[in-house]
């Protein structure tokens, strides 16, 4: 406590204020290019909410050069590090798969690729919107502790009624799924079958991990696609879920981020985030 505030880490409070990720804030102060009530930063420096925080121009000309990417990832890509064998999303991000209407006027460089990290996890035969980014800003806003962001996702459903479907564990593999699509032609009539207890029951009422789920959004986008809106991300967090109400999923792709959308940018290529854009 100073002058009777709770004091925090001056990489936190950065954080908090939305300046930057407390890692970038440990690089600015060690470079000289932070100052609190005018007086040059320390490291590990306790601050109040009333301090006055001041950064240099060179630290938000370096931010400014960073960029962050949508990409449409397609199934067989891993979200992360390269896996069993598989490749990771980050090397589809290169010239020729740069989506040729993307409105943003940046041009890709191979420093853009430095640092360039997943913001969340998307299944390796899940697809849709993943959002790489360089900016700690945009990480801590989608997958920071404290992010409440929307994610929403289309999934494709069978019914098999409960206790048809075992429940796996968070980390056991389960059956490949297939692409999907808003405009796939329907073959079966799940909604026809599915109760609607159970539906409320997926909105609010289940646990994983002995854990109560926060409330979802979730409603029949067709008569076997449902339209899920989460505010958490635990794993396989969907396919689990379906499965304690006795729906196998075949097909999941996420189409939207906080306010960014999927929208037109097709399978297997990227776009930047526009100046104008905010999650």
């Amino acid at each position: 406590m100073v002058g009777g505030l709770p004091t925090s880490r001056l990489n936190k409070r950065m954080a908090e204020l939305g300046l930057c990720s407390r890692r970038e804030a440990d690089d600015w102060v060690e470079q000289g290019w932070v100052k609190v009530n005018g007086v040059v930063a320390t490291m590990g420096q306790q601050v109040t909410a009333a301090d006055r925080i001041e950064v240099d121009k060179i630290a938000q000309g370096f931010q400014e050069q960073r960029v962050t990417i949508l990409l449409n990832k397609p199934i067989g890509y891993v979200s992360g590090q390269a896996e069993d064998g598989h490749t990771p999303a980050v090397a589809l991000i290169n010239p020729r798969t740069h989506w040729r209407d993307d409105p943003s006027r940046n041009r890709f460089s191979p420093p853009q690729l430095r640092g360039l990290a997943p913001c969340g996890r998307l299944d390796i035969d899940s697809v849709g919107l993943l959002v790489l980014t360089q900016d700690g800003r945009v990480a801590r806003q989608i997958i920071g502790e404290d992010s409440e962001m929307e994610k929403e996702y289309l999934v494709r459903v069978v019914y098999q009624a409960p206790g048809q479907t075992t429940a796996r564990h968070p980390g056991e593999r389960s059956a490949p799924l297939q692409e999907i699509d808003e405009r796939d032609p329907v073959s079966t009539n799940v909604q026809a079958v599915f109760p609607k207890e159970l539906l409320e029951r997926l909105r609010h009422g289940l646990s994983l991990d002995g854990e109560p789920l926060k409330p979802a959004k979730v409603d029949w986008q067709n008569p076997e696609q449902l339209r899920f809106v989460l505010t958490e991300g635990k794993k396989r967090q969907i396919r689990r879920m379906c499965e304690l109400v006795g729906l196998k999923v075949v097909g999941l792709k996420r189409i939207r981020i906080g306010r960014v959308t999927l929208g037109h940018l097709p399978v297997g290529q990227w776009r930047y985030l526009s100046p104008n854009e905010r999650f």
